[in-house]
């Protein structure tokens, strides 16, 4: 990848929080940045520790939208390399298109540098997989409705009833309504797990159910950056339990690199590739 280009607005995800977990894209307009402008809420200084002397920061998170929008149109007019900086991935909730469409009609460059989204950073930290064969083969990322309403046809309520694998962001503080829409799909015994700032020093793991689970985030004051993650992927003994595997490794199982094994027959004991 070419090297940054001043004139141009980097929207750099970041990803969940730890400076180990960006990009070598994301680390590098950083470390080239003449003006960053972050989200203070996560991303701690070691992020920034290699940053220009002359890098001038700024903390979005007392900015409006207007404001964001016109320090990054007249950084990148005045020759700068401007980095905006998110939490995540910009794709998931980031209020992406809203920042990019001032600075197309501007006609002012920029790029979109993808992170680690909560979503997988928490599956990580709980060595947990989102898809399992024959278990949840769909992943359902979304959030709970609060002031920020959702289309009619993504009611959570509506979304449970799938009862695949659900990652809810932005709704801990819901949480009681969350376990109410999602009793419309998942019964009480279904596994939940919340992962509160998932790869930082103070991460915070909590297991329960949908009978628990609310009762265990009050206890623990969980009121920000928290990954609401439902479904049966997430049962403590699955591993052991499980039987149902992928057909990507599976010796009897041909794909365009790897022919099967030849294998036995039962029924004459002569062998033959399936």
């Amino acid at each position: 990848m070419k090297e940054p280009t001043p004139g141009t607005v980097y929207i750099v995800g970041v990803g969940p929080g730890h400076p180990e977990l960006m990009t070598i894209r994301a680390k590098k307009i950083i470390d080239a940045a003449d003006l960053i402008i972050y989200t203070g809420s996560l991303l701690g200084d070691d992020g920034f520790r290699d940053v220009k002397p002359t890098t001038r920061l700024v903390d979005s998170a007392g900015l409006h939208l207007d404001q964001i929008v016109e320090l990054m149109r007249s950084g990148a007019l005045e020759g700068q390399v401007v980095a905006r900086v998110h939490d995540g991935d910009p794709a998931i909730f980031g209020a992406l298109s809203e920042q990019i469409a001032p600075l197309e009609a501007a006609g002012i460059p920029f790029e979109v540098v993808p992170g680690v989204t909560a979503a997988f950073a928490a599956a990580a930290a709980l060595k947990a997989e989102l898809t399992i064969p024959e278990l949840a083969q769909t992943v359902i990322l979304t959030r709970m409705e609060g002031r920020t309403p959702v289309p009619d046809r993504e009611k959570l309520g509506d979304l449970a009833r799938h009862g695949t694998t659900l990652v809810l962001y932005l709704s801990i503080v819901l949480i009681d309504r969350v376990v109410a829409e999602l009793r419309y799909g998942y019964p009480d015994d279904t596994p939940v797990a919340v992962v509160q700032r998932a790869w930082c020093p103070d991460e915070v793991i909590l297991r329960g159910t949908l009978a628990d689970i609310a009762g265990k985030v009050k206890a623990a004051g969980m009121r920000a950056q928290a990954l609401i993650m439902v479904g049966p992927v997430f049962r403590p003994d699955l591993r052991e339990s499980w039987a149902r595997k992928s057909k990507l490794y599976d010796p009897e199982f041909s794909h365009g690199f790897r022919r099967a094994a030849r294998v036995q027959r039962r029924d004459s004991g002569t062998e033959a590739t399936p």
